[in-house]
Formats: C-alpha cells, sequence, structure tokens
C-alpha cells in the first residue's frame, strides 16, 4: 500500500492537534516530522517537546526526519518523544553510519537513512539492506515550499530498482516540492511514501489529503 506522509512543517502550528486528526481521518498513515538544528541545515524547527505534545493526538506513525548534525546523540530522546520511525542523514554522521543504525535498532524502532539531492546513491547503498526506509530529499533540506527537484526523479527510478532486484524490505520516501500537479510522475518513478507539506495543509487539509490518497490508489503496485 502506497502511503502519504503530511509534513507537519507546513501546519498551522495554532491547531496542529486539529490538523494531523484532520490528515488522519482523511487516511494518511504516516506523520512527517522535520526536525532542524540550524547547524546540518540553515533552519530551526522543533524539537523533542512538540513531539511529545502531539503524540497522543493520534496513533498514526511518526516518521521523525532528523535534519541535525550527528544524530546518534539525540536517539534515544526522539524514542522517548515519541518516534517510530526515526530517519537520519548519511552526510550528518561523519563516518558513524552503521553506529547509528544500530542505535536505532537497539529501541526496537524503524530505521530510516536519506540523501539530499546532491549526494548520489552509491553512499546509501551499502546501508540499503539494513534500513526500513529509503528517504529521498526531492529540494535542498532546511525550508519548505521549494520547488521539486527533476533530477530526484531519476534517483527514485535508480533506488526502486536496487529495492526491486536485491528483493529489499525498505521503503522509497520522496520529501520536497511535491504537489498536486507532480505527485504522479513521483509515484510512477516508484515511491512507495509521498512527503507533502504545504500542498496538504495550505488550504482545506481534508480535501487536498484526499486528493493525494486518490492518486496513491491509482497508483498502488
Amino acid at each position: 500500500m502506497l502511503i502519504l506522509a503530511p509534513s507537519i512543517l507546513s501546519a498551522d502550528f495554532s491547531r496542529l492537534g486539529e490538523q494531523i486528526q484532520a490528515v488522519v481521518h482523511a487516511g494518511a498513515r504516516y506523520i512527517h516530522i522535520d526536525v532542524m538544528d540550524g547547524i546540518f541545515v540553515p533552519s530551526i524547527s522543533f524539537g523533542m517537546p512538540v513531539i511529545q505534545s502531539i503524540r497522543p493526538c493520534t496513533d498514526c506513525v511518526f516518521d521523525v526526519h532528523l535534519m541535525i548534525d550527528r544524530p546518534e546523540r539525540y536517539i534515544e530522546e526522539f524514542v522517548k518523544a515519541g518516534a517510530d520511525i526515526i530517519t537520519f542523514h548519511v552526510e550528518a554522521c561523519d563516518g558513524r553510519v552503521k553506529e547509528t543504525i544500530d542505535k536505532i535498532r537497539s529501541y526496537d524502532k524503524k530505521v530510516g537513512i536519506s540523501l539530499n539531492p546532491a549526494t548520489p546513491v552509491c553512499e546509501i547503498e551499502p546501508y540499503l539492506e539494513l534500513v526500513d526506509l529509503i528517504l529521498v530529499m526531492s529540494v535542498n533540506p532546511g525550508f519548505g515550499g521549494q520547488k521539486y527537484i527533476e533530477e530526484s526523479t531519476e534517483k527514485i527510478v535508480q533506488l526502486r530498482k536496487l529495492v526491486d532486484e536485491r528483493k529489499l524490505k525498505a521503503v522509497i520516501s520522496v520529501d520536497g516540492g511535491i504537489k498536486k500537479e507532480n505527485v504522479g510522475e513521483v509515484l510512477e518513478a516508484g515511491a512507495d511514501v509521498v512527503v507533502a507539506g504545504s500542498a496538504v495543509f495550505h488550504g482545506d487539509v481534508e480535501e487536498n489529503t484526499g486528493f493525494f490518497m486518490r492518486q496513491l490508489r491509482e497508483f498502488e503496485r
């Protein structure tokens, strides 16, 4: 089953709990939570207290996307806050990728690995058998509302081929610039999980979520 993961970075924080419940009611199965530290990426977003505060709103899967330097330092705290999947960037680990994967696994949580637009697939290829989710960044991380980088489509195709040929368990997630106009391209390329922020939360949240859910059903493999 293909999955919609609305990114709460674009939500109305004065109505965050209400909007999370709205997207889940309309069919979203994941909530994508972007954590930014102002070091690995220029922006600062939110951390453990916000995640902990929204955890009671839903039993939906929380995919916590750590856009932070040396993410292994904070795994335990994000587990305690309510993460179900912890996704980290291969570029942020200073070579400690396997150690970061093992630390997340030690808390019995699912592992996601992410790569920036400029990072080739070969940088994460040695770890594909060890993770549950592969996150392709289709914009440069750090800011919402950016335009989809077209070269990302080929990266999705490349990963889809690797996952299928090796019969891996990992799902392919795509994050950045996904709109109603291009979600079909992303799904056709082989994405399993679509992360959408402003396209979901700007306007009628349930109606927007419903649109994406219909698109996902059309492309289910």
